[in-house]
């Protein structure tokens, strides 16, 4: 007999709070590391479907749309913060608490969409208070135009996504991403190889295929019955409602926004090796991503556990849950590094080609920068993300903001400005700074993160000296 929702979130809780903790890591953790590795992997595909158009049009792609990420900063760090403590309230098993979290942070969302569109008018100011390039400007203003529109679309979506993750139903975000993706290269292969459509028709294709989302995330969490259903009656925006979500999600919509903010200053300082070199930057980042931001999708399954063990009172299975993601990230990551290492002659290649023919400059310095950026970034990543995920349990999100900090503008931006104004290095500058920040930030959190679990042993009255830890 097929399980009502209801019953079917409180055998989920049981299994998270009480399964063999490497089975829950991998079965939550694992679709969503597909999910991220995959996302990035069609942000791969489009910038090489740009480039059929011409090297510009990469360097476009990859600048604006890291503009529209800092603005999406502000949904997204909403979005997790309030997951967070959704899934403290399901590990305690307060069902009416979860209900009027969930509705609340859709209510959020409502509002911050209508700020949003309300910008609108105001790109071409964006544009160039963001320092972008005059020739990429005049290449993707229409294109930027229509994917800051999309990101209405994208805020309620990520709630959504962030609500399912909440719950465990991190298969449910696998499939619904593989449609969206699916249907997002589909769109995009036939506008720009058959139609031989520019960049802006690129943006169209992310905005439907997110508006497929979104219908479908609509009908799922007006589903009766189930303690994450979206109710209007629930909406309630007082102080006292509002405020933990709030103070738990300010911190990292601060960071996110600072963080991308900060790599559209990097992508402006970028540009002074000229505008390929913006583009194979992104190229590189997207293809380290593909590792990078799978461990970082375990970090969020790992993080959701933690903080529906601390719910239930079971703060040793939340510290062993860390040490084993760890483990899980470190081997990940090891992996990726060889696997990048091995195929960024052929990627290379092909981001270097167009419908032109081979441009020997680009695939050059995308090489330059890959070598240093694989070595710096797939292995220290896991390690932070980890050492992140047990943080975003614990609800340390003001520390996880001075890290990120630290790793953009301490340890990247000061240190690539110091390599321009000092050195005569090129291009491969840019790859020796993304391998440096990365390194620092992840030896950074490591430090942090024994005097957190010193503290969290002494206030949960662990086992002291090494704190050692069991699944119980």
């Amino acid at each position: 007999m097929k399980k009502n929702a209801l019953e079917q979130e409180e055998a989920f809780r049981d299994y998270a709070l009480q399964e063999n903790l490497w089975k829950v890591l991998l079965r939550t953790g694992t679709p969503l590391a597909f999910y991220q590795a995959l996302n990035t992997l069609y942000k791969m595909l489009d910038s090489l479907m740009a480039s059929h158009i011409n090297a510009e049009a990469v360097s476009a792609v990859a600048y604006l749309s890291q503009i529209n990420i800092t603005v999406s900063a502000i949904g997204m760090g909403l979005s997790m913060g309030s997951s967070l403590k959704i899934s403290e309230a399901y590990g305690a098993g307060d069902y009416g608490l979860v209900k009027q979290r969930v509705s609340n942070l859709f209510a959020m969302v409502g509002i911050l969409d209508i700020l949003l569109l309300s910008c609108i008018p105001f790109t071409g100011f964006l544009l160039k208070a963001a320092r972008t390039p005059e020739e990429l400007i005049a290449i993707g203003s229409t294109y930027f135009n229509i994917e800051l529109a999309g990101l209405a679309v994208a805020f309620f979506n990520n709630a959504y996504i962030a609500v399912e993750r909440s719950r465990g139903n991190t298969k449910r975000i696998f499939r619904l991403n593989m449609i969206v993706i699916v249907l997002k290269l589909a769109l995009t292969a036939f506008f720009v190889y058959v139609l031989e459509s520019g960049i802006t028709m690129i943006a169209i294709a992310s905005v439907i295929s997110q508006a497929v989302l979104m219908v479908i995330g609509l009908k799922n969490i007006s589903q009766k019955g189930s303690s994450f259903r979206f109710s209007m009656g629930n909406v309630c925006l007082h102080s006292k409602a509002v405020a933990p979500l709030l103070k738990i999600s300010f911190p990292l919509i601060v960071e996110k926004a600072a963080f991308s903010a900060g790599k559209v200053i990097v992508n402006s300082m970028c540009s002074a090796y000229g505008s390929l070199t913006v583009g194979a930057l992104g190229i590189c980042n997207n293809i380290t991503g593909i590792f990078s931001n799978a461990q970082s999708g375990y970090q969020e399954g790992c993080a959701a556990i933690i903080s529906q063990n601390l719910g239930a009172g079971k703060p040793a299975r939340a510290l062993a849950a860390f040490k084993k993601i760890f483990v899980i990230n470190l081997l990940f990551g090891s992996g990726g590094l060889i696997i990048s290492l091995l195929s960024i002659d052929t990627l290379s290649y092909l981001y270097a080609s167009s419908s032109h023919g081979l441009n020997a400059e680009f695939r050059d310095i995308i090489r330059n920068i890959f070598r240093y950026d694989a070595l710096g970034t797939i292995v220290p990543w896991g390690i932070g993300a980890s050492v992140m995920a047990f943080m975003y349990g614990l609800g340390k999100t003001r520390k996880i903001l001075f890290i990120n900090v630290c790793r953009l503008f301490l340890f990247r931006i000061l240190l690539l400005w110091i390599l321009q104004r000092f050195t005569s290095l090129g291009s491969e500058s840019v790859g020796i700074v993304m391998m440096a920040s990365n390194s620092l930030t992840a030896v950074l959190a490591c430090i942090l993160v024994i005097f957190d679990i010193r503290s969290f042993c002494r206030e949960n009255h662990l086992t002291s000296g090494k704190c050692r830890i069991s699944d119980e």
